[in-house]
């Protein structure tokens, strides 16, 4: 999950959880107040009714005595002997069962919650006695629906106060952290583009505070990227100039050898100068390569673009290398689709003479490389498989890096190259906005995978 995400739902539930805390206390604190009230007012009444009752002398209760006292409508009470017969009631009340049959038989009053008629009633309880002599049970009641609609009101405000909120808050907190983190985006989408096109000279841009967290972090990055931008140019310059410098001296030694193996000379001679021969013709394709990557590297790679047909392009290489192979393995051209891909026709041939100038090498006498070609989810998809000793695990990520080589699954020879065949077909297939992918099993072979887009009008 993004951190943005993180954060919103971490502060939004953060908050959630505090107003839910705030809010049932709110309402547990009003519910207990409204209750206390109505206990309040039923104890005032009961006491109106108990004074007179309590001012009898005989053991029974004279109704008469509470014909004269009035009391809020809103209010209910029965007075019953202690045979649980009822004496005087409330002329507001038509009923004759008890508002609380629990309430019988207490010794001390007691305040209880009845259903009657579908509706709440709160109801108090209390125990008449004259001395220590049992009278009855007086009970008073008030219906509780003001008390439950204040209840369902507080219950609907608060409920939907906390979804405002912490929607509000969500909202609150998902655009203040998408500008803090809006810098962090930045340097997320400079280092890929820096990542895609190589260009160290990218920076991050930042106008907010430079002495907060985020702003001494794009500091730190910039000035890391002026430093790898410092050091890169550094290596470019030094590649570029080494392999300008080297181009002079080879070809005038090269000029030489032809000269030398036009003039007569012993066989020993011949064999001496032959060998000086190819190591010439090596060192000049490897300044030749190192020159195409310093060029890649930097931007500047030469490229015409054009329609090229990739099959056609694929059957040449495939003639090519049979050429090179020279019967030694077997070529195998597997499915050829027709495809038409943009690019630079004589680039593309350069990668796929590669993978197979590689796949010739490395593949032992008898062996087989195979060919294919075909659209794939919009893309051209080609296969050069080959049956040679495979590449280690370890080394299939670094076999497109300068220089790099598979020494212990692949043993050098004469016409093997230095490590930078692979990494120009890298940057190629970059510049192509196309993938390459490496399969190997150790000891059975390994396959080279490249993508291609394919044109608008191909898929």
């Amino acid at each position: 999950m993004l951190l943005r995400k993180r954060l919103t739902l971490f502060n939004t539930l953060l908050v959630g959880g505090i107003l839910l805390f705030v809010g049932t206390a709110v309402y547990q604190t009003v519910n207990v107040s409204l209750v206390f009230q109505v206990d309040r007012r039923l104890t005032g009444v009961a006491n109106r009714l108990i004074q007179e009752v309590q001012g009898v002398s005989s053991g029974e209760i004279d109704p008469s005595l509470l014909s004269d006292i009035e009391i809020d409508p809103s209010y209910y009470y029965q007075v019953w002997s202690r045979d649980k017969r009822l004496v005087k009631a409330s002329e507001n009340l038509d009923q004759v069962a008890p508002l609380s049959v629990a309430g019988f038989g207490r010794d001390q009053p007691v305040f209880l919650e009845e259903e009657w008629n579908q509706e709440t009633f709160r109801v108090l309880s209390v125990p008449l006695v004259v001395g220590k002599r049992p009278l009855g049970t007086l009970m008073v009641g008030v219906s509780m629906s003001m008390v439950d609609m204040i209840r369902i009101s507080l219950f609907k405000v608060l409920f939907w106060g906390l979804l405002s909120a912490v929607g509000l808050v969500g909202i609150a907190v998902w655009l203040s952290t998408r500008k803090s983190l809006a810098p962090l985006e930045e340097v997320s989408r400079t280092a890929m583009k820096i990542t895609r096109a190589g260009d160290l000279a990218l920076r991050i841009p930042y106008s907010g505070p430079k002495n907060d967290e985020v702003g001494h972090l794009i500091q730190s990055f910039n000035k890391t990227l002026e430093r790898l931008e410092e050091l890169f140019n550094t290596q470019k310059r030094f590649i570029s100039d080494v392999s300008h410098e080297l181009r002079t001296p080879l070809t005038v030694i090269k000029g030489n050898v032809d000269l030398l193996l036009r003039m007569d000379c012993v066989e020993e001679e011949e064999e001496e100068i032959q060998a000086i021969n190819r190591e010439v013709k090596r060192m000049t394709r490897m300044v030749q390569d190192l020159l195409l990557l310093a060029q890649a590297e930097s931007g500047r790679m030469p490229m015409d673009f054009q329609e090229v047909s990739l099959d056609t392009l694929l059957l040449e290489v495939y003639q090519q290398a049979e050429v090179l192979g020279g019967g030694k393995v077997d070529l195998i051209l597997e499915e050829i689709d027709q495809v038409m891909v943009w690019g630079d026709e004589d680039r593309l041939k350069q990668v796929l003479i590669n993978i197979v100038s590689n796949a010739l090498t490395y593949t032992p006498e008898g062996g087989e490389i195979r060919f294919s070609l075909q659209k794939v989810s919009g893309k051209a998809e080609v296969q050069i498989a080959d049956t040679g000793p495979g590449i280690p695990e370890e080394d299939l990520p670094h076999i497109f890096k300068r220089f790099y080589r598979t020494e212990k699954a692949r043993t050098r020879s004469e016409e093997s190259g230095v490590g930078l065949g692979l990494s120009i077909v890298y940057w190629i297939v970059e510049y192509h906005e196309g993938e390459i992918e490496v399969e190997s099993e150790k000891g059975r072979g390994t396959t080279f995978t490249v993508y291609f887009p394919l044109l608008e009008k191909e898929k």
